[in-house]
C-alpha cells in the first residue's frame, strides 16, 4: 500500500499490513498489527519474568514455577534468578524479532527462520502444556497445578496464533 506523506496520519487498523519502503514521493509503512501484538505480549511476558525475580519466592509460587524453585529462591540461590532472567532474555529477543518483522525495529538477520521457530515453540508449548499434566507423572510436570498448565498453555497458544497470523501476513516482505 502506498501512502503519501500527507495522508500518513490517516492509517486505519487494517492499513497497518504493509512493510517499510520509500520511493521519491511516497512512503509506505508495512506493519503487521498481529506481529506488533505478538511482540508486545512477549515483551510483557519478559517483564513479568523480571518482576518474578524481584518479587522473590512468593512470586515464583504464585506464577507456578514450582516449590523447588521457590525454595531455592528462599535460600538466595542464584539458580532461579539465572533461569528466570534467561527466559526473560529469550522473550525480549522474541519480541524484537516480531517487532522487526512488523516494521517497528530495523531488520534482523534470519527473521523468517527465527519467527517460524518462535511460532512453532509457542504453539507446541501451548498444546503440550494442556496434555502434560494428564499424561505425565514426571515431577517437573506434577510440581505445577493443572490450572497453571491450562492458563499458561492458553497464553502460549494465543501468542503463537498472533505470531502465526502475523508471519503469514508479512512472509513475502521479510
Amino acid at each position: 500500500m502506498i501512502i503519501s506523506l500527507k495522508s500518513l496520519r490517516c492509517l486505519s487498523f487494517h492499513d497497518l499490513s504493509v512493510m517499510w519502503g520509500i520511493d521519491r514521493k511516497h512512503i509506505y509503512i508495512v506493519t503487521s498489527a498481529f506481529l506488533t501484538i505478538a511482540g508486545s505480549l512477549s515483551f510483557v511476558a519478559a517483564l513479568l519474568h523480571i518482576c518474578v525475580v524481584i518479587g522473590g519466592p512468593r512470586w515464583y509460587r504464585f506464577f507456578g514455577a514450582g516449590e523447588a524453585i521457590a525454595q531455592l529462591a528462599e535460600i538466595k540461590s542464584l539458580k532461579p534468578t539465572i533461569i528466570t532472567l534467561g527466559i526473560s532474555a529469550i522473550l525480549f529477543t522474541w519480541a524484537a524479532f516480531a517487532w522487526s518483522a512488523s516494521g517497528h525495529l530495523p531488520s534482523l538477520p534470519f527473521t523468517k527462520f527465527a519467527l517460524s521457530a518462535i511460532t512453532i515453540i509457542y504453539l507446541i508449548r501451548g498444546a503440550a502444556g494442556v496434555l502434560a499434566p494428564f499424561v505425565s507423572d514426571h515431577p517437573l510436570i506434577k510440581q505445577n497445578s493443572v490450572a497453571f498448565w491450562i492458563w499458561s498453555s492458553a497464553v502460549c497458544v494465543m501468542i503463537g496464533l498472533f505470531h502465526l497470523i502475523g508471519l503469514i501476513e508479512v512472509w513475502r516482505n521479510i
